[in-house]
């Protein structure tokens, strides 16, 4: 069976190039004093992190970790140990009273908030038994139909709290930011991917929805290829994929899936496989279903985006 850090193998040399090239092109453009960037100790903003240092230099570059009482303290830990092996000062900021405020409104959400990881995995298996779909699923049709009311019903009391606080919290963040980018004349850099951005795993206005986002023409597991050819720091590389919005959740506890299949079906779907093609490199025929429906419903979110994202950093960067 072929694995998928063989589908998805890039020419990380060359990537890096383009990458680079294209921050460059936007910086320029921008007329900005420097560039702005959401450090939150995972993966993608290191490895953003990491090229817009590599392409601008240190000096013009500003990393900030903006938190608030739901997130892991590991995360400050990491994203500190990030700008220091960039050079960078990390600059702290609370958003803790904007989000106290919301969970006044979220009752659900503050009473599975803190319980062990298996707890919430059973509670998002006892909503996918009573509703016939995983809980992000639900908040992807919300748009495209409306559904039976009985199960309108205990979506709105159940995952739209916890939804409510997710893009809440995405989008306090960007505000910050955003205000200090204006403020200081810095050009904000966003760190989604194309994993997220495919299956919608992300904010619509949200801190992972930004213009500009040099790694959006990167799957994932590509992400993380460049995080081992950069040589970023173990600790960063080695953690799991969390939104960390909601302890005891996961990016694959959210999606039903890990990255490497998903990116594989991703990947295979944007090529125009065969589903049979796509198995072969060990997805499901249920899986490959399940990520089409997911990009199918998530449509709606892409529809009102306004990113920019090198061109020239998709499938033909595979090798």
């Amino acid at each position: 069976m072929k694995s998928a850090k063989e589908f998805l193998k890039i020419d990380e040399k060359n990537t890096i190039c383009r990458i680079e090239g294209y921050i460059r092109g936007v910086f320029d453009y921008s007329k900005a004093k420097g560039v702005l960037i959401g450090l939150s100790g995972g993966i993608d903003s290191a490895v953003l992190s990491t090229l817009v240092v590599r392409a601008l230099g240190k000096d013009k570059v500003s990393v900030y970790y903006v938190y608030d009482k739901n997130n892991d303290k590991e995360s400050e830990q990491k994203a500190r140990i990030m700008a220091d092996w960039l050079g960078l000062k990390l600059n702290i900021l609370s958003i803790a009273s904007k989000m106290n405020e919301k969970e006044l409104k979220a009752p659900f959400f503050m009473g599975i908030n803190g319980l062990p990881k298996f707890m919430v995995s059973g509670i998002s298996g006892l909503y996918r038994l009573i509703m016939g779909e995983m809980p992000y699923v639900s908040t992807l049709r919300k748009r495209s139909t409306e559904g039976n009311r009985f199960k309108r019903w205990i979506y709105n009391h159940t995952v739209k709290n916890i939804e409510f606080m997710f893009d809440g919290g995405a989008i306090e963040r960007r505000k910050v930011l955003e205000e200090i980018a204006e403020k200081e004349g810095l050009l904000i850099l966003g760190a989604a991917n194309r994993s997220e951005e495919m299956t919608g795993w992300f904010t619509s206005g949200g801190i992972d929805n930004m213009p500009f986002a040099p790694i959006m023409g990167l799957y994932k597991n590509q992400v993380r290829q460049l995080a081992a050819y950069l040589d970023v720091p173990p600790e960063i590389q080695k953690q799991e994929s969390s939104p960390d919005m909601l302890k005891g959740v996961n990016d694959e506890l959210t999606l039903g899936i890990d990255y490497d299949r998903m990116d594989i079906i991703l990947c295979g779907l944007v090529r125009g496989l065969k589903d049979e093609d796509i198995m072969e490199y060990g997805p499901t025929k249920i899986e490959i279903e399940k990520i089409r429906e997911m990009r199918d419903l998530s449509d709606w979110k892409r529809a009102v985006e306004n990113i920019s994202r090198p061109a020239c950093v998709n499938e033909n960067m595979i090798d």
